[in-house]
């Protein structure tokens, strides 16, 4: 992953996105809840543990949740994702301040802490509850992501073309207590130490001017 070229190309989304100001403001309202400066985002990078521990050190992070969205069983369990057969994908469900963070802020770091290049598939992590997606809840969130794709793909930032999917969101199950903020809760399991404890460290080296106070 050719992290400069990255991270190049989301200033320049960025900067781009930011002249339409006033219509992104006037779309997100109709997605915004708990007060007017709040907004949902729902995510699938992989592990659902390693998109948790990075999102919950972002500025601007209200709440954060596991769980499962994408797929056509309803209230599925933590083992029946895993057989692959519900069609559901590990997310993470975001509520943040867009006072703070802004979505396209949110998918600069999304793309850059996880490969949106393999298929169902994340590091050792197989299957299709591990793939790459972005649920959008409105248009704004999909125009967004498209847009941001179609940069990366144009200027090859990675070797391989993103096969991130992007998807209207239609529910969000929440994952059982055990697993909601796992890494935090058991920071001494290998899997922790061993997967999710670089890609935190990578995210707070990258982004840290974004961390939490």
């Amino acid at each position: 992953m050719k992290m400069s070229i990255i991270l190049s190309i989301f200033l320049l989304c960025m900067a781009c996105h930011q002249a339409q100001k006033n219509d992104i403001q006037t779309e997100s309202k109709k997605n915004k809840s708990m007060n007017n400066s709040l907004e949902v985002a729902t995510l699938g990078g992989g592990c659902y543990w390693c998109m948790e521990a990075i999102f919950q050190r972002l500025d601007g992070v209200e709440k954060i949740e596991s769980g499962f969205s994408g797929g056509t069983v309803p209230n599925p369990t933590y083992e029946e994702v895993c057989t692959g057969t519900t069609g559901h994908a590990e997310v993470i469900q975001i509520t943040f301040d867009t006072t703070k963070v802004s979505f396209a802020e949110i998918l600069k770091i999304f793309f850059t802490m996880h490969d949106p290049t393999t298929l169902n598939r994340q590091g050792n992590d197989v299957g299709t509850q591990y793939r790459s997606a972005v649920f959008y809840h409105n248009e704004h969130q999909q125009k967004e992501a498209e847009e941001i794709i179609n940069e990366l793909n144009a200027v090859k930032a990675y070797d391989n073309p993103i096969v991130t999917q992007v998807e209207k969101f239609e529910a969000f199950y929440k994952a059982k207590s055990s697993h909601q903020n796992y890494y935090n809760e058991n920071k001494g399991e290998s899997y922790c130490r061993f997967v999710i404890q670089p890609k935190v460290e990578k995210f707070e080296k990258v982004f840290k001017d974004r961390l939490k106070k």
